[in-house]
C-alpha cells in the first residue's frame, strides 16, 4: 500500500479507529431507526439532530447560523447559483474552486474574474460592479495551497460596499475553525463556506451566515431543496469529526512540524519551483504534463502515493505535482519524498 501523500485527510480523522467507536457510539445513543433519511429536508427528511448540530457548528464558527449541504459542491453551487440577482456583480478571484464558477454561471448576474490574489485587479473590478457585488475567494486555495490577503481584500470590499464570500475547505483543521476566525473577521464576512470532507475525514458541509441569509438558502438553494437530505450517520459523523477536532492539538502541532521539514528538505530549483504555502498542500511546478507525470510515477515506483495535477485541470505551463501533507506522515516518510523528489529534479 502506498504511502498517503495525496488525501485530504489532513488530520487523520478518515482513517481514525477512536473517532470510529465514537461515532458508533452515537449512532446507537440517537435510536437509529433508518438507513436514510427518505426525503429531502423540506419533506420528510428534517430533524431535530441537524438543526440542534447545525446551531453547533455555527457557533463553533462564530458564525449566527448555519446551514448544511449534502457536499461542498452543493454549498457552493447553491448559494452562488441562488443569491445574486439579475443587475448584480459576482467577482472571482481567477483560482476559485470550480463548484464556485458553476454556480456563479447558473445565476443571472454578471461575474467577472480577478487576477490570483492581486488588489489592484479587484479593486479595478470593483469600481466598474453593478447592483449588488459578491466577491468570493479561498482562505486556502487547493491548487496552489496558498493563502490571499484576506484582511486587505475584506477592506476593499467594504470599501465599495461589496460582499465577501469565503471558501474555507481547506483551512479548517490547521488553521483552528479556519482563517477568517483565526483572523478574528468572522463578524465582517458575510459568508463562509466549510466543508466536512477534508481536515474533519467525512462528507458534506455548511455555509454559514446570517440567519437571514439561512431562511434565504432553504427557499431558494435548488441544490438544498431538491436533494434527498443525509443519514443520521454521515450527521453524527460530522457531529464527533467536529468533537475530535477540537481534541485534536497534538495531531495539528504534528501537521504544521511536518509542513515545516518538508519546506526545509526540499531543495530550491528555479526550473521546478514549489509554490509558496504555509497549508498542508505543497506544490511542485513541473511546467509540462510529461515531466509531472514521471515525477509522478518516480514517487509512486518509491511507494508514494502522489500524483500529477495536468493542463487542463491547471493552465498550460503550470503542471504539477500536489502533495498533500497529514498529521500520520513520519519523519522517515517525509525524507523518503523529499530524497526523491530532490533526485529527480537535480537530474533535469
Amino acid at each position: 500500500m502506498l504511502i498517503d501523500f495525496c488525501s485530504n485527510d489532513y488530520l487523520g480523522f478518515a482513517r481514525s479507529p477512536e473517532l470510529k467507536s465514537s461515532i458508533d457510539k452515537e449512532v446507537s445513543n440517537c435510536g437509529l431507526v433508518a438507513n436514510g433519511s427518505t426525503g429531502s429536508r423540506l419533506l420528510s427528511g428534517n430533524t431535530v439532530y441537524i438543526e440542534e448540530l447545525e446551531q453547533q457548528i455555527a457557533s463553533l464558527h462564530k458564525s449566527e447560523a448555519g446551514l448544511i449541504f449534502n457536499s461542498g459542491y452543493d454549498a457552493n453551487l447553491g448559494l452562488f447559483s441562488s443569491l445574486p440577482q439579475r443587475g448584480d456583480t459576482i467577482l472571482l478571484d481567477e483560482l476559485v474552486h470550480a463548484s464556485i464558477i458553476d454556480g456563479a454561471r447558473l445565476s443571472h448576474a454578471s461575474r467577472y474574474s480577478f487576477r490570483h490574489n492581486d488588489l489592484d485587479s479587484l479593486e479595478d473590478k470593483l469600481k466598474r460592479a453593478k447592483g449588488i457585488c459578491y466577491v468570493a475567494i479561498e482562505s486556502v486555495y487547493s491548487m496552489d495551497g496558498d493563502t490571499p490577503p484576506i484582511k486587505e481584500i475584506l477592506e476593499l470590499t467594504e470599501k465599495y460596499n461589496a460582499s465577501l464570500i469565503v471558501d474555507e475547505a481547506h483551512a479548517v483543521g490547521l488553521f483552528d475553525f479556519g482563517l477568517v476566525n483565526q483572523l478574528h473577521l468572522q463578524d465582517r464576512v458575510f459568508a463562509r463556506v466549510v466543508t466536512f470532507g477534508k481536515a474533519l475525514g467525512y462528507h458534506g458541509a455548511a455555509v454559514l451566515g446570517s440567519a437571514l441569509l439561512k431562511d434565504y438558502l432553504v427557499n431558494y438553494a435548488r441544490s438544498f431543496i431538491y436533494t434527498t437530505a443525509a443519514p443520521l450517520h454521515q450527521v453524527a459523523s460530522v457531529k464527533m469529526a467536529y468533537q475530535r477536532l477540537q481534541e485534536s492539538a497534538s495531531e495539528v502541532e504534528r501537521l504544521k512540524s511536518n509542513i515545516g521539514l518538508f519546506k526545509k528538505k526540499i531543495k530550491p530549483d528555479s526550473n521546478c519551483p514549489l509554490l509558496k504555502s504555509d497549508s498542508a498542500i505543497q506544490c511542485i511546478v513541473l511546467k509540462s504534463n510529461e515531466k509531472a507525470k514521471a515525477l509522478a510515477a518516480c514517487l509512486q515506483d518509491a511507494g508514494l502515493d502522489v500524483r500529477p495535477i495536468l493542463s487542463p485541470t491547471v493552465p498550460f505551463g503550470s503542471e504539477r505535482i500536489r502533495i498533500c501533507l497529514h498529521s500520520f506522515n513520519t519523519e522517515g516518510e517525509i525524507m523518503l519524498l523529499t530524497d526523491n523528489i530532490n533526485k529527480f529534479t537535480d537530474a533535469g
